[in-house]
């Protein structure tokens, strides 16, 4: 650390260097002792460690105390942002990558388990149920899509009467719960068949801005990123037995997937093939479409055991 500090400030001496090291050192030393009679072990761990990397950030960039209140200012505006429809903070964990990589954490690799991917933020709990092969779209503007597959687990078995939840945006973007006339569309969940399977017709989704009229989207900007998430459309399959899984898909050819996707959400085994359809091609269950092009695509779900369940 010493030679950081001199990196930084080429008027300290060598004696200067390690003498405000050792300041430093002792004020960390400090703030991590005052968690030592933390009840809570793993509170205490969390603490503490947050302490390290927390202190160890400031000094490695050597924070300056201008930084140091605009960040303050940052967060408050977070603050002030988030309300019980909208969640900057979440936003923010993010865009930082911190969300995906809490789920990457705790959703280890187990085989040919489906990948897992964030949540977002427009789940509900009360969408509609639905039957193999109905539309989830609920009068959402865009074009049809045809998504089928089967439930299974990492042997190769089905899984009969798992809930499959689905969401999406219209092709303008939005989700139905972003819109004021409480309109139920782009959402639904249905249930596997006796050999796992599904199907359902949906919207080929589109690429999307997450909020960025906000203090991320503030960041973003001073950051040349984007706010642009790739396209995608939300699961959450659950079964008793097995972990819960949330992730989505995503299509392939989309030309967001090279430019990156805002909260890092993307994996590779997620892309599927989204395949256009002409006018006029029979469409499943008999659908009729009309003038109208479509897309279908395939997704079989792999579900790893839930071994905490099992223990």
């Amino acid at each position: 650390m010493t030679d950081t500090i001199n990196a930084q400030d080429h008027a300290l001496t060598a004696d200067q260097a390690d003498e405000q090291a050792r300041r430093e050192e002792e004020l960390i030393q400090r703030v991590l002792d005052s968690f030592d009679s933390t009840p809570d072990a793993r509170l205490k761990e969390l603490m503490q460690s947050l302490v390290k990397h927390l202190h160890a950030f400031i000094r490695d960039v050597r924070l300056t105390e201008a930084e140091w209140e605009q960040a303050i200012e940052f967060l408050t505006a977070v603050g002030h942002i988030t309300d019980d429809r909208r969640q900057e903070f979440v936003l923010l964990s993010d865009v930082l990558g911190a969300s995906m990589q809490t789920i990457t954490v705790n959703n280890p690799a187990n085989g040919d388990a489906t990948e897992a991917t964030v949540f977002g933020p427009f789940f509900v709990d009360d969408a509609p149920e639905i039957q193999y092969g109905q539309d989830i779209a609920g009068g959402a503007h865009g074009q049809p899509s045809w998504i089928e597959g089967t439930v299974r687990n990492t042997r190769g078995e089905a899984i009969p009467d798992a809930r499959i939840e689905v969401w999406e945006a219209d092709e303008d973007g939005f989700y139905d719960v972003q819109y004021d006339d409480h309109r139920v569309a782009g959402r639904a969940f249905l249930r596997s068949g006796a050999d796992g399977e599904y199907a359902f017709w949906g919207l080929t989704p589109t690429p999307y801005p997450i909020p960025h009229d906000g203090p991320v989207g503030q960041m973003l900007a001073a950051t040349n990123r984007s706010p642009v998430r790739a396209a995608h459309l939300h699961f959450m399959v659950t079964a008793p037995g097995y972990r819960t899984l949330v992730t989505h898909i995503f299509v392939e050819g989309d030309p967001q997937l090279e430019i990156g996707d805002s909260v890092f959400g993307v994996k590779k085994s997620l892309i599927k093939q989204f395949a256009e359809q002409p006018a006029g091609t029979p469409t499943p269950k008999g659908r009729d479409l009309g003038d109208q092009t479509w897309t279908r695509a395939r997704f079989d779900i792999v579900l790893a055991e839930d071994t905490d369940e099992q223990n």
